[in-house]
């Protein structure tokens, strides 16, 4: 299959459903997933809205109304806590961010919208070995927040200080 048709299929799965892992791909378009990662490179210079989160490849959802920016304090212990805090009480998480002394700010997506989500992420992060993001910054990290009021918003502030999340 050339690149062009597998940029055309790409796009096709990715609207048919999300996400779907690179690896999936991978298999359904016959190549490796480094290749994957490749066309997905080039469907983004192209002006594609797509990003990569632990889930696998999504076209970036339509943003919330209402959106901040939190700072937080935990320990990877915590992390589903937290998370959970933040969906329970009508939001999703949208990134993580650490600012990073050689590379300066790194972000990831999350797009955690419930408390599945959370489980899978918690999941992944667990089976993977992976180290989180926080554990780059002792703990202190942001947080994009999402939610369809303001009055959402500070109800998860609310909730991330009292747990004694929210710096």
């Amino acid at each position: 299959m050339e690149r062009e048709e597998r940029l055309k299929r790409i796009l096709a799965i990715l609207g048919e459903t999300s996400p779907v892992s690179g690896g999936n791909l991978a298999i359904r378009l016959g190549v490796t997933r480094q290749v994957v990662v490749q066309d997905v490179a080039v469907l983004k210079s192209r002006g594609e809205d797509i990003i990569s989160t632990a889930r696998g490849y999504i076209f970036n959802a339509k943003k919330p109304k209402f959106m901040r920016l939190v700072a937080v304090r935990h320990t990877r212990e915590q992390i589903s806590r937290e998370l959970s805090l933040i969906v329970e009480n009508g939001g999703e998480v949208l990134d993580v961010i650490v600012e990073h002394p050689i590379y300066g700010e790194l972000r990831g997506n999350l797009n955690i919208k419930t408390i599945e989500d959370v489980k899978i992420f918690v999941s992944t992060m667990e089976s993977s070995n992976a180290e989180p993001l926080l554990s780059l910054s002792h703990g202190v990290h942001l947080h994009t927040i999402g939610a369809s009021s303001e009055d959402a918003l500070n109800k998860i502030e609310e909730a991330l200080k009292k747990e004694g999340f929210l710096l």
